[in-house]
């Protein structure tokens, strides 16, 4: 039996409180007489003889009134141990005479002036920081309903309590729901017994109670206080500092926030980032530091599996096909398995116009969506339909600052005690994203405190694309995790696969520019620049690494090294041009947004920064939007401290 905390407030019970039953109204003791409330789920192994007890009549005979103690406990008063007369609803004090060996049970009315009442709950109490140690107790407890999920055999409840959330299982029949009149948010007692699945505690329901307006409020404001350290980031230090990182810190921690609320309210989480080495330098450890919460604060150890998902995709912006896929899972999801919708966490993408109309698809639902990106953004175009956007220009910063350099942090806010293990994570997203941040050279020194030097640490970045590209956009989580040497348990492992796929990657690029260089060609601006075009369809070989994106990005590299001047580089196809600049200030969403107006039919889309970016277009239109292309590009400001910012731009 376990009672309520803070109920010592003394007070009179209206029905009794002008009668009597010795001198002074008190017991023999100097204190108050205490009268127990028992709350429904009670049984009679929460009740003592010679304790009182408040008591609602719920029937009326010629010999007395029966009386209910609880939802299953009730009793009979003889007329001969009655004072007053009541009426069905009535409540008044009790004193527990007898447990009869057949479970009926005898009260006897008693009357006091003054007294102190007590709760009282069944069993002890249990939050997901004790139930492994209360194993085959009876136990109850309070909380909210976040996850119903009915199996062939139990219900499962997940309840979440003031430190975490449990599973709860409750049988009726094989298959049939249990206590259908609890519901998905629904704030409950549970009662029950711990007992063990596959070593791991669970409650076994005996009852299940949906809490009236009083106590839910009580219950709401525990869960609110006690989550307050759950839900608040971690206060951690950058891991390096960088004024115009700072700009941005204070909405990074909202969203670490909104992402361990989101995992607390049994809410699951789809990861959606590009799958290009920032992509994954941001993803990954976002993946790992919820893992580690999840398992902080989910007793269940398949949680991580059922809340998390980490989707790459192969464009740099959330495609129609992408959210129609996703939205059918999670509505699946919640019609089989009881989960909820989904919150979307974009990363490296979802910035621009062409996300909004997988957004719009999104706001039909309840579906959240944080966006973390570096992208130029479209923010009219964004605005109000995601819940939460971050990207550097909105500070006034820039590329510079890439994501998978914010994704660390955030990380971090979320599950401080991954920060040895992602140290190194920013500078290899810096080098893949070219970032030219003043801080880069202080993520390369914590790199190599990590033992990366700076060839190494592009080596990673190459075998992260080969893996990528090889994976064909699927997750690939654990050996993604062992490329990256994010929660790898055997550095000699990452070593010799970061070996084998960084040489693997070169050879094949070395093949494919063997051949492709052949077909470029040359021609000087009218603004000084140096342009170099290539038909990759044509003059590079398909469906194998690398992809046209990097193709280009590697043609690129090698004549800027050529030309040490403003340098500018176009691999196209039938529909498509990949764009590559350094000291050519090109502004590429702003060249899309151009060529949309001024080319009827051309079916013109695409972005990206600055100085890199792609193009898509409708194949009978390809020879006006160049020719428009490289007039804008023959106008363009010459900037030679400006590099280029990806080394693999998005790929087609």
């Amino acid at each position: 039996m376990s009672h309520s905390d803070g109920t010592d407030t003394s007070g009179t019970d209206d029905p009794t409180s002008d009668r009597s039953s010795d001198p002074d109204g008190q017991s023999s003791s100097s204190q108050p007489t205490t009268v127990y409330n028992l709350t429904d789920q009670c049984t009679v192994d929460d009740i003592e003889i010679g304790r009182r007890y408040r008591a609602r009549v719920n029937g009326v005979v010629e010999y007395g009134v029966f009386v209910d103690l609880s939802g299953s406990l009730s009793g009979l008063v003889h007329e001969s141990n009655l004072i007053g007369s009541y009426d069905v609803g009535d409540q008044f004090v009790v004193e527990l005479v007898d447990i009869r060996e057949n479970g009926d049970l005898s009260f006897a009315e008693t009357q006091l002036s003054e007294y102190r009442t007590e709760s009282v709950r069944p069993g002890t109490e249990a939050t997901a920081g004790t139930v492994s140690d209360l194993v085959s107790e009876r136990v109850y407890l309070d909380g909210q309903i976040v996850q119903i999920k009915q199996t062939g055999g139990p219900t499962i409840f997940q309840l979440r309590t003031a430190d975490g959330v449990v599973p709860c299982a409750a049988f009726e029949e094989a298959g049939v729901r249990a206590f259908p009149e609890a519901s998905l948010d629904d704030l409950v007692q549970v009662t029950g017994e711990v007992q063990t699945r596959n070593g791991t505690p669970q409650v076994e329901v005996t009852g299940i109670s949906v809490l009236d307006e009083d106590r839910q409020g009580e219950v709401r404001e525990r869960l609110g206080v006690s989550n307050g350290d759950f839900v608040d980031p971690a206060d951690v230090d950058p891991l390096v500092r960088w004024d115009a990182f700072e700009k941005l810190r204070d909405d990074l921690e909202g969203v670490a926030r909104q992402l361990r609320e989101t995992i607390l309210s049994g809410r699951p989480i789809r990861i959606r980032h590009h799958a290009d080495g920032d992509g994954l330098c941001a993803g990954v450890p976002i993946q790992y530091a919820l893992e580690q919460f999840i398992e902080e604060t989910w007793v269940d150890p398949e949680a991580p599996q059922r809340l998390l998902k980490r989707l790459p995709s192969k464009a740099p912006f959330y495609e129609l096909e992408d959210v129609t896929r996703d939205l059918n899972f999670a509505l699946e999801n919640r019609d089989r398995h009881g989960q909820k919708l989904p919150l979307f966490l974009m990363l490296d993408n979802g910035s621009t116009e062409e996300d909004t109309p997988a957004y719009r698809n999104l706001s039909h639902y309840d579906v959240p969506i944080l966006v973390v990106d570096h992208h130029h953004p479209d923010e009219e175009a964004v605005a109000g339909l995601v819940d939460s956007h971050v990207n550097p220009y909105l500070y006034g910063e820039d590329y510079r600052i890439t994501t998978g350099m914010m994704s660390v942090e955030i990380g971090r806010m979320i599950a401080p005690e991954i920060s040895e293990d992602i140290r190194h994570v920013p500078a290899v997203a810096g080098l893949a994203d070219r970032s030219e941040g003043e801080a880069m050279a202080d993520y390369l020194e914590l790199a190599r405190e990590a033992g990366y030097e700076k060839t190494r640490l592009r080596e990673v970045g190459e075998a992260l694309d080969y893996a990528t590209h090889w994976l064909n956009y699927s997750a690939g989580r654990e050996f993604v995790n062992d490329v990256l040497n994010v929660n790898c348990e055997d550095r000699e492992r990452h070593e010799a696969i970061v070996d084998l796929l960084s040489e693997r990657a070169e050879r094949d690029v070395t093949r494919q520019l063997e051949t492709a260089m052949q077909h470029v060609t040359h021609e000087k601006l009218e603004n000084g620049a140096d342009l170099y075009q290539i038909d990759v369809e044509r003059h590079a070989k398909r469906f194998t690494y690398p992809a046209p994106g990097k193709t280009t990005g590697k043609i690129h590299d090698k004549k800027v090294q050529k030309t040490a001047g403003p340098t500018i580089t176009i691999g196209f196809g039938p529909d498509f041009a990949v764009l590559r600049s350094d000291g050519v200030r090109l502004d590429i969403p702003q060249m899309v947004t151009e060529l949309t107006e001024e080319i009827e039919g051309g079916g013109v889309s695409g972005g990206g920064h600055l100085v890199v970016g792609s193009i898509k277009f409708v194949s009978g239109m390809r020879t006006e939007v160049i020719d428009a292309l490289l007039e804008k590009m023959s106008r363009a400001e010459i900037d030679e401290s400006l590099g280029s910012s990806i080394v693999d731009p998005e790929e087609i």
